[in-house]
């Protein structure tokens, strides 16, 4: 009599497959990670690039109708702050309190928008950024300021200074910036300093942007982040 045998896997075939897949998973998963880290940081230059027509907007009405009120960052005194000049956006209408919960965060970096005022005739209404962690910082860029001077960057960049692995958002996997004449980048961790462009400060300034004049560094060339001092999240 003849014996039927059915087809099936021996244990060495299974393990070769067990192990193809392994090694193909391994290869791949970097990929698909980085691939949607570089959607999202997309998606907050995005953000930065909607921040920054609001406040070119307002820059610009204030210079055409000579009203100091409605000015650059770094031309009004009086703000020192993210939430004040946010507020500055909001309590003018170049923004609306859901458009900066929806600018101001990103993975790893929650910032809560809360609004107030506007119930009556003539009320202005503001917002308040809970202590947090902002996904972008402001810099303190002036009317005099050229159009490489760096407006905004997500919150995880200091001007020439290697990108720490903790920050918020995206770590050291990349940053954005947008300047003052309005393109915008995203940028790999290996362009964060001057020894990515061949230790050339000149390139970097090129490629990347210069802090305003006369801020000297990057934390005092940025409004304070709604956490505390500085551009560090």
């Amino acid at each position: 009599m003849k014996q039927k045998f059915s087809a099936a896997f021996t244990l060495i075939e299974l393990l070769v497959v067990i192990s193809i897949i392994a090694i193909l998973a391994a290869l791949a998963v970097p990929a698909l990670t980085q691939a949607l880290t570089k959607g999202q940081m997309t998606g907050t230059m995005n953000n930065a690039r909607q921040l920054y027509l609001a406040g070119f907007q307002m820059a610009t009405d204030g210079a055409t109708n000579s009203n100091p009120n409605f000015s650059w960052p770094g031309d009004d005194d009086n703000v020192k702050s993210l939430e004040e000049y946010c507020n500055k956006l909001v309590e003018n209408d170049y923004l609306k309190p859901g458009d900066l919960q929806k600018i101001l965060n990103a993975p790893g970096a929650n910032c809560t928008v809360t609004s107030g005022g506007g119930g009556g005739a003539g009320a202005a209404t503001t917002v308040t950024l809970t202590p947090c962690t902002s996904a972008l910082k402001v810099y303190k860029v002036k009317e005099t300021d050229g159009a490489n001077t760096l407006f905004s960057a997500s919150a995880n960049y200091e001007y020439d200074t290697a990108l720490k692995p903790t920050a918020a958002p995206y770590g050291d996997k990349g940053f954005v910036v947008i300047r003052r004449g309005g393109d915008a980048s995203v940028y790999r961790k290996n362009e964060a300093t001057k020894a990515g462009w061949g230790g050339n400060a000149d390139k970097l300034a090129q490629s990347v942007g210069v802090l305003p004049a006369g801020s000297g560094s990057d934390s005092a060339a940025a409004l304070k982040n709604p956490q505390g001092t500085g551009s560090t999240p």
